[in-house]
C-alpha cells in the first residue's frame, strides 16, 4: 500500500492537482458522452477540490502527527458531506416509469471526490485504479443492466 506523504515541493502538488482532474475528467467524459447532468468540468472539479482540500490538511504547519491526523480525518469528513449536496443536485424524481434519475451520476460523483483525495494524498495508483473501475462500471454496467432488464421482462421495448 502507497503511503501518504506531505506534498514538499510546489511540482508534486501541480503533478497532483493535474492528475486527479484528469482522472475525474475522463469519468466525466463518461457521463458527457450519455448526456447526464454532470459531465467533464463537474467531474473534473470535484476530483480537483478533493485533491486540493487533502493536499491542505496533509500540509497544515506546526501539527504533530496526532493532529495532523485528526485534521486529515475531518477534512475527509467534510469533503464527503459536501459531495453530498452536489450528488443530491443531480437525482431528480420522474413521475415516469424510470422514477429517481441521476443516482450513477451522483455515484460517480462521490467516487471521484475519493479518487481526488487519494491523489492529493500521494495514493495516485489508489486513485488511478478506482478510476479505471469506475469506468468500467459505468461502461460495463450500462450493457448488463440492459440485458437484465430485456430478460426480467421480455416485453418491454427498452
Amino acid at each position: 500500500m502507497e503511503a501518504i506523504h506531505t506534498a514538499a515541493t510546489l511540482t508534486d502538488v501541480l503533478i497532483r492537482l493535474t492528475l486527479a482532474a484528469a482522472l475525474g475528467a475522463i469519468v466525466g467524459i463518461n457521463r458527457e458522452l450519455q448526456r447526464k447532468p454532470a459531465g467533464l468540468r463537474t467531474h473534473a472539479l470535484v476530483a480537483l477540490g478533493g485533491a486540493l482540500m487533502t493536499i491542505l490538511a496533509l500540509s497544515l504547519p506546526g501539527a504533530d502527527a496526532a493532529t495532523a491526523s485528526a485534521a486529515v480525518s475531518r477534512v475527509f469528513q467534510g469533503i464527503v458531506a459536501g459531495i453530498g449536496f452536489i450528488g443530491g443536485g443531480v437525482i431528480m424524481y420522474r413521475g415516469d416509469a424510470k422514477g429517481v434519475h441521476g443516482l450513477t451520476t451522483a455515484a460517480a460523483i462521490w467516487v471521484v471526490a475519493a479518487s481526488g483525495m487519494a491523489v492529493g494524498g500521494g495514493m495516485w495508483r489508489t486513485g488511478l485504479a478506482a478510476s479505471i473501475l469506475t469506468l468500467i462500471v459505468l461502461a460495463a454496467g450500462e450493457y448488463v443492466d440492459g440485458w437484465l432488464h430485456r430478460r426480467s421482462n421480455p416485453t418491454d421495448p427498452n
